[in-house]
């Protein structure tokens, strides 16, 4: 891998976006106009040489579908909630094509007609030659979260860190929303995050990261140019790796 561009900190990074954050306002489903927002910013930081691959979780859509799937059993709902992630890898690509970004969706489901299967090979070459990869359907297994899918997917691409958008602007001792006295982690190690189940990410995923020795860096997606400023290391955000903990 070639060295990151001249004011980034990463060349490869993984974007996993949480499926709440493509809601906007909203309450439910897909809002296009957080769809491009997040589009813009992946397209800007891909034209000036960052490699980035996506994955998008799916909660904006099945959460509500949940709700009346009722007492269905967990195999069954995954697989519901992998294709919902398959919605919202086609959104995010309508979007990115539409501003003139090369895109391709890899789903870890075959399904031939809207996306390609996932090929580790075919989607480390879509990256070399400038494309945005979506990954949907997380691992192509139930019992699997996202952030699972995010993570091992990071690792077969060679990721430089793992970069997760949310609505908040990092790790907090607390809820931020709830409690005034909250404080925000400037880093963390791995072991932090398992032993005081932080809820970052779920157990399996840090474990890989730490095991892969990538950084997770937490930020806020919905600020304007905050991905930019990231990859920068400007701004606020949490960085979890090997370090100790710092506020």
């Amino acid at each position: 891998m070639t060295d990151a561009p001249a004011a980034y900190r990463y060349k490869r990074v993984l974007l996993k976006v949480s499926g709440e954050v493509l809601m906007g306002d909203k309450g439910f489903g897909i809002d296009m106009e957080t769809v491009d927002e997040v589009a813009r910013a992946v397209a800007e930081v891909a034209a000036e040489g960052v490699e980035i691959c996506l994955v998008i979780g799916g909660g904006n859509i099945f959460r509500g579908v949940s709700k009346a799937a009722g007492d269905m059993d967990r195999a069954s709902a995954d697989y519901m909630g992998m294709l919902a992630t398959v919605m919202n890898a086609l959104a995010m690509q309508a979007a990115l094509e539409k501003i003139g970004v090369h895109t391709r969706v890899q789903s870890a489901l075959v399904m031939n007609a809207v996306a390609e299967p996932y090929i580790r090979r075919k989607a480390l070459r879509h990256l070399e030659k400038g494309r945005v990869v979506i990954f949907a359907a997380g691992v192509g297994a139930p019992f699997f979260t996202t952030d699972s899918g995010a993570a091992l997917r990071a690792a077969e691409m060679g990721c430089d860190a793992l970069l997760k958008g949310t609505s908040v602007d990092g790790v907090y001792t607390a809820d931020p929303k709830k409690d005034a006295s909250a404080t925000r982690y400037n880093t963390l190690s791995y072991q932090d995050v398992l032993a005081r189940d932080l809820k970052v990410m779920d157990a399996s995923a840090v474990a890989l990261m730490r095991d892969s020795r990538i950084p997770i860096v937490v930020f806020s997606i919905r600020e304007k140019g905050s991905l930019k400023r990231v990859l920068r290391g400007e701004g606020a955000f949490t960085v979890i790796n090997t370090g100790a903990a710092t506020s």
